[in-house]
């Protein structure tokens, strides 16, 4: 298979044309990285070659290295690993160094052959190493083009010398948002930044690369670090100015990372290692640092879960074979906040929505929701006016169900009430055509009961959304008793239609998120209860990478939703309900008015504007804080099993059927520390002995909530792990 394709014109000019087959993106292997290294001997090796341009064959250059080759990076590396993964790094490092000295006299550094990199749009991680290590970069004026080094978002930082180059291009300080943030820019923005040398428009994009690589003179081609005299752009760390640099850098990282995160801390040490020592020593600091991030079974973890399982779920890993579902027209019943935004994602992917309110004053002011939306959008200049007018053309408000004929497809987003969705249904089903498929967006109420309300409950399912729709990534599918594969089908089509993840889980109360999360919040409240300070609660949870406290996220969701939850559960479960404790919490909460961060009142304080000033004081007045507080350790171990073991039981009842969808679910939404790939590998990097063991302390101290699963017992003595029995797709239930 070729991946690289080699063609030289009658003026001396090599053109290295990138164009992987079968895929829509170029994505660099093993054998790719074989080929350019060939092509670029090729050129090199002929008297006749002038210069190269490499380029793409496809409307964007690359989207980064092929992440399911470095998954199996370690485990191919041989009995040494660590020593394995370096010298295949090295080697990379040993293609790109030859690129940019292009076969220049070390000593004169002249007689080198220009090489530019062409890049008609987007250019993502190695996709943008390589034009780094070229002389020259020239992008195609597409503003839809991202070009950047977003490698931390999955565990990882910029590996092939993306690193060192960048830095010592535009200094550490300039390259930081680039590679901690893993920021992607269009490519005007990139020239601003330094990081692009031209912008040209798109029709003009080969012409402009010959044309520099037949004028660039000897000097053009010397990067500034290979030239005598070379200082870092804002100063090396040891120099005034880079010193305070690289001590604001580290705050900034551990303040955001809270140093669950080892690539951060990775991709600081080789920066600043690196900045200390030659170009060419600094390429193998950076290649150590990159093995040691590829050696922590954290970026395995993240690789496997926010990369190659999550794009296995976007793809329809789990969607039963019936043919396509493809939404065209969507109906959805409420046009409060979930509705208005299910309404939004829907029309910007292209679907014809008819939102339906009891007023029209509500159905148009769900309709101005979108509105809104785009408006913000038009002012970060992500939308166009014509785009703007497109999307709310899709949008019909209206109080009229009969509006809802011709529709493939009814999201009902109504009050949480039974009733109320039983009546919904029933007027639904009496306009829409029988192969219609009847969703409901539902977080607490069990599908196979509300399907009841339906005349035709194997087309009835539950979609549940995330709040805010348009922010957050997962849509929970839920399949009730009844329910078909076509319902099922239809779910994850339209999912992918509004570019989200979608996971599919089984009926059961709070289906599989809220009941993992749920004891997460209840945990925390159980320990103010305690005398456990809330600061070591709030700041526990942040160590361990959850996005928010406990105490946070319920001063978030609202505390007069928990209170609500908490009387419909207890009412379901009479004498084994188990959170009386909470309640006693929750309850007082509510009853003194403090409702959460709506109400500028909660478990924290808000000023007028609604900004979060501290932990209420009034907490620790009515639960006064312990003399003697538990170790940080044991904290963390509460909040985490809390929710890792619900998950497992999760797994054991057969609500989750996968353990992709649990860690994947898990990450994009609740948050579940990122930096585990999720609960089930975070299981997995503990191990099950040891986590049977962590459990017996935890229930023998607070109670059975920790007891540790049969399955995971199980486990336990046969030395097992999730991602050994139950990974690569192995259906778990």
């Amino acid at each position: 298979m070729t991946e690289f394709h080699y063609a030289k014109d009658p003026d001396g000019i090599a053109t290295i044309t990138w164009d992987v087959p079968g895929k829509s993106m170029n994505v660099m292997s093993f054998e790719g990285l074989a080929e350019l290294d060939e092509c670029i001997d090729r050129a090199l090796a002929d008297a006749a070659v002038k210069g190269v341009i490499i380029t793409s064959g496809k409307k964007d250059f690359a989207g980064g290295m092929d992440l399911n080759i470095l998954a199996r990076m370690r485990d191919e590396a041989g009995e040494n690993p660590a020593q394995g993964l370096f010298d295949g790094i090295m080697r990379m490092h040993g293609l790109l160094r030859k690129i940019e000295r292009a076969g220049m006299d070390p000593k004169t550094l002249k007689g080198g052959k220009p090489v530019v990199a062409a890049l008609p749009g987007t250019a993502a991680g190695i996709g943008l190493e390589v034009p780094l290590a070229c002389h020259r970069i020239i992008a195609a004026d597409n503003p839809k083009a991202k070009i950047g080094l977003p490698e931390i978002m999955v565990g990882l930082f910029p590996g092939a010398g993306g690193t060192t180059r960048l830095v010592r291009k535009l200094g550490p300080m300039a390259a930081a948002p680039f590679l901690l943030e893993g920021k992607m820019q269009e490519p005007k923005k990139m020239k601003a930044a330094g990081v692009v040398d031209e912008v040209v428009p798109a029709g003009e994009l080969l012409a402009r690369a010959k044309e520099w690589v037949l004028s660039a003179k000897d000097a053009d081609l010397v990067k500034p670090w290979d030239q005598k005299g070379y200082k870092m752009p804002g100063g090396a760390p040891y120099h005034p100015a880079g010193y305070m640099t690289f001590v604001g850098a580290n705050a900034m990282v551990m303040g955001r990372t809270m140093g669950v995160y080892p690539a951060a801390k990775a991709l600081l040490s080789a920066v600043y290692e690196g900045a200390l020592v030659p170009f060419d020593a600094a390429l193998r600091v950076e290649a150590r640092w990159f093995v040691n991030v590829l050696m922590n079974p954290s970026s395995s973890a993240m690789i496997r879960s926010l990369f190659i399982n999550k794009e296995a779920l976007e793809k329809g890993a789990n969607r039963p074979s019936v043919p396509d579902q493809s939404v065209k027209k969507v109906g959805v019943l409420g046009a409060g906040m979930m509705g208005a935004g299910i309404a939004h994602v829907s029309a910007s992917a292209g679907i014809e929505v008819v939102l339906i309110d009891a007023t029209q004053e509500a159905a148009d002011r769900g309709k101005a929701h979108s509105e809104a939306l785009l408006d913000k959008g038009m002012k970060r200049g992500k939308v166009t006016a014509e785009k703007k007018e497109e999307v709310l053309s899709r949008i019909s408000a209206t109080t009229d169900y009969a509006a809802l004929e011709g529709c493939d497809l009814i999201v009902e987003a109504v009050f949480e009430d039974p009733k109320v969705k039983a009546e919904v249904t029933a007027r639904t089903e009496a306009v829409v055509g029988a192969d219609c498929i009847f969703a409901t967006n539902t977080s607490t109420l069990p599908i196979t009961e509300l399907a009841r309300a339906s005349k035709r409950p194997d087309q009835f399912i539950g979609i549940h959304f995330f709040s805010p729709v348009d922010k957050m990534m997962l849509v929970e599918i839920i399949r009730g008793a009844e329910t078909g594969d076509t319902a099922v089908a239809k779910a994850l089509d339209f999912v992918r239609q509004i570019r989200k993840t979608p996971i599919v889980v089984n009926d059961a109360r709070f289906f599989y998120a809220n009941r993992c999360i749920i004891p997460y919040i209840n945990e925390g409240i159980r320990m103010v209860r305690e005398g456990v300070a809330p600061a070591l609660i709030e700041n526990a949870a942040k160590l361990v990478g959850m996005p928010l406290g406990p105490l946070q996220l319920v001063d978030e969701t609202s505390i007069d939703l928990g209170v609500k939850i908490a009387k419909a559960t207890r009412a379901a479960m009479g004498d084994t309900y188990p959170d009386g404790e909470v309640d006693e919490v929750l309850f007082w909460m509510a009853d003194e008015g403090r409702l959460g961060r709506k109400a500028n009142a909660g478990f924290y304080a808000y000023d007028e504007a609604g900004k979060r000033i501290g932990l209420w004081e009034g907490l620790s007045a009515k639960y006064a804080e312990a003399a003697e507080q538990p170790d940080l350790s044991e904290v963390k171990h509460r909040l985490l099993f809390s929710q890792v073991l619900e998950a497992v039981r999760a797994l054991e009842d057969g609500v989750l059927t996968d353990i992709r969808e649990g860690d994947v679910g898990a990450i994009l939404g609740w948050g579940f520390a990122p930096w585990s790939g999720g609960p089930f590998s975070w299981l997995d990097m503990l191990g099950a002995e040891r986590a049977v063991n962590l459990c017996s302390g935890l229930a023998a101290k607070f109670g059975p909530r920790f007891a540790a699963p049969d399955l995971l017992r199980e486990m336990a003595a046969r030395g097992e792990s999730f991602y050994g029995r139950f990974g690569a797709g192995k259906k778990a239930a």
